[in-house]
């Protein structure tokens, strides 16, 4: 689950992480009100977004005044902003983050991801700060800075202090650098966190440390641990087609393409989606079901894939362990009933019960493609769409 900048910036600073001063706001009058709340002659307003990028999209303002401030605000606020992450319908603004401009003398790029091959939290730093990540590992990888966290005994300070040097800071800053680095350690530690990036950890010109942008992740099994992470989810920045399948139950991710897919199990819906683009189709969702594919369960992921009006055929792929092939055709049959599905629907099972489940499939009064193999469903999906779609 990702959060906005703003709640980021609010956890880590109960960690002892500094920031900037700042305030929230929902309207042109109240992003005025915080820059006089935060006082000064300039201030930065910020659109409140799922995404990176947002500088070059103008998603990020300086002001120079209040009016400035206030007008920044109403064009800002209602508007979607379209960045390199985003694709072409970009996300929607609706609230900002108001903050004041710090007097940075110099840029760090600072994080704690989840590393895969060691198994381990690792810390990664560079000097060249302001910069995407992926960008500074192509343009200067050696300026990657990487410390591999053991977690029995969690970032020490002495890998602090030698990230502190590493990074070039002044003997006078590495005991502060060091604490905000452990703090940054702690606050992923504990809030069951996959990712903290801190884009820019600037130095000011007064000698201070202060996280000007921030970005945490948390991994969604665990929220069940953390109600106050739960609560900071903002439903506006998200695929509307994905929040109604957590609401179900159902892991789904949408696509772009055309075939709404049906499938059990992350494996097989990967393959899945791969036979589909190798057969010259294009997959329009990832949808797993899960072990426990009851009538009620494949039909709700039936109203769910179809609630995509890109849709123009489904396929229902599923190799019956845990699930019983006769529970699944039933749930097709009673969604092929309830819903007025207009659209080709191509079936393959395998499995548990199969001979049940196709006898009940053949004995329905329904329209269905049904296919014996994972390649044959990819191709007959693929060919009843662009049947479909030329029609």
């Amino acid at each position: 689950m990702d959060i906005h900048e703003y709640q980021a910036k609010a956890l880590l600073a109960d960690f002892g992480v500094p920031i900037p001063p700042g305030g929230l706001a929902y309207s042109p009058e109240q992003a005025q009100y915080r820059a006089s709340e935060i006082g000064g002659d300039q201030w930065v307003v910020k659109a409140q977004v799922h995404t990176g990028g947002r500088g070059k999209a103008g998603g990020i303002r300086l002001c120079q005044s209040e009016q400035e401030v206030w007008s920044a605000a109403d064009e800002m606020l209602g508007s979607r902003l379209v960045t390199n992450q985003t694709g072409p319908r970009g996300r929607g603004v609706y609230r900002l983050y108001v903050e004041s401009v710090a007097d940075i003398e110099r840029e760090i790029y600072l994080g704690f991801v989840l590393d895969r091959s060691t198994e381990r939290v690792m810390l990664v730093a560079s000097a060249a700060g302001g910069m995407e990540i992926e960008q500074i590992a192509e343009e200067d990888p050696d300026s990657l800075i990487r410390v591999v966290i053991e977690p029995a005994v969690g970032l020490q300070g002495f890998q602090a202090r030698e990230v502190a040097f590493a990074l070039g800071l002044d003997v006078s800053m590495v005991a502060e650098a060091a604490n905000t680095l452990r703090a940054c350690y702690r606050s992923f530690r504990d809030l069951d966190a996959t990712m903290v990036e801190i884009n820019p950890l600037v130095v000011t010109a007064d000698g201070r440390i202060l996280a000007l942008d921030a970005k945490m992740t948390f991994d969604d099994n665990a929220l069940f641990k953390h109600q106050r992470i739960s609560e900071l989810r903002d439903k506006s920045q998200e695929d509307p087609r994905e929040m109604r399948a957590t609401d179900r139950g159902l892991s789904y991710v949408g696509l772009e393409g055309n075939i709404g897919c049906i499938i059990n199990g992350a494996g097989l819906a990967m393959a899945t989606m791969d036979m589909i683009k190798h057969s010259g189709g294009e997959p329009a969702n990832f949808l797993d079901i899960g072990g426990g594919a009851s009538p009620e369960r494949v039909a709700k992921a039936f109203n769910l894939v179809l609630s995509d009006e890109n849709v123009k055929g489904v396929l229902v792929n599923i190799f019956a362990g845990i699930n019983r092939c006769d529970w699944v055709a039933q749930g097709v049959v009673k969604a092929m009933q309830d819903l007025d599905i207009q659209v080709p629907v191509v079936v393959r099972l395998s499995g548990t019960n199969v001979e049940e489940g196709r006898r009940i499939l053949e004995a329905s009064s329904v329209s269905l493609i049904t296919a014996d193999t994972l390649a044959e469903a990819a191709e007959k999906s693929v060919a009843a769409v662009n049947e479909e779609v030329s029609a």
